[in-house]
């Protein structure tokens, strides 16, 4: 499982070295666009309109724009340096609190916490003490330069981190339109309503639930698999413009000067004279 962050996390006097791994994974089926006439993959470049021209990654900077059009230029050094002595910093546990306090619309992201060299006796006992708590920790820790806030929690044998939204990051619900604000009902309705939402109530499964969707598109694809409905991509054939293997480049540049060489010693070698 890959690692995407190393550092400690601490409580009180209690440092913990630890490792992150993602604990969800995205399966979407992702398709790529294909030009119709050849089944050629599009590919996009990056395009400056008022010159016209294709920018290189080297000709890019990076900005933040405050009104319309008008923009405060960040410098790749500035940005390094500030990602730097965040990154730098531990993650500390601020406060514990019951997971129940906290609204699932704050959650983001689930990373599984395992322990770095040296730290399985603070993370067991950390692990310990939260289960037989009840509690989780919040704590703050730096992600792809992004500052997040995070709660620490058990799950089975394993700790768990799982980023969750700042305040100012979830939208009020007093912008979201047309919502009723009278919640005057059937009485009637209501009844047969709870009586539906009773017959249905069951203990929670995750293995109860499938993406229907994903299956039947992987169907879809096997079947056209199979019977052979694929296409192959055009390709240009390599030209000595193109050619980007340093040693085929070499052998092909030789290739094609054996002719003119040839000739060439040919020419320069003088006749030999009649003894």
């Amino acid at each position: 499982m890959h690692t995407v962050w190393k550092g400690s996390i601490s409580f009180g006097l209690v440092s913990i070295p630890v490792k992150l791994h993602t604990a969800t994974e995205n399966k979407d089926i992702k398709l790529r666009q294909l030009h119709k006439a050849c089944h050629t993959p599009i590919s996009y470049q990056k395009h400056c309109p008022n010159c016209e021209q294709e920018v290189d990654p080297e000709e890019i900077v990076k900005a933040y724009e405050y009104s319309k059009n008008k923009f405060v230029v960040l410098d790749e050094e500035d940005l390094k340096q500030l990602k730097k002595e965040n990154e730098d910093k531990a993650v500390e546990i601020l406060d514990f609190v019951k997971l129940e306090e906290i609204d699932p619309i704050y959650f983001e992201r689930s990373y599984f916490l395992a322990p770095g060299d040296g730290g399985n006796k603070a993370y067991s006992l950390l692990h310990k003490a939260l289960e037989q708590s009840g509690k989780i920790g919040v704590a703050k820790i730096i992600i792809r330069s992004k500052e997040q806030l995070a709660i620490v929690r058990v799950y089975q044998q394993c700790l768990l981190m799982e980023t969750i939204h700042f305040p100012d990051e979830v939208r009020k619900v007093e912008d979201v339109p047309s919502i009723p604000m009278d919640k005057d009902v059937d009485t009637k309705q209501l009844k047969t309503a709870l009586l539906l939402i009773d017959q249905l109530t069951t203990s929670f499964d995750p293995t109860a639930y499938h993406d229907e969707y994903r299956e039947d598109m992987m169907k879809l694809i096997e079947q056209k698999q199979s019977g052979e409905e694929t296409v192959t991509a055009s390709s240009k054939k390599p030209t000595a413009t193109n050619v980007t293997d340093l040693t085929a480049a070499l052998q092909e540049s030789l290739e094609r000067t054996k002719p003119k060489r040839k000739a060439a010693v040919k020419r320069k070698t003088p006749a030999r004279k009649k003894a």
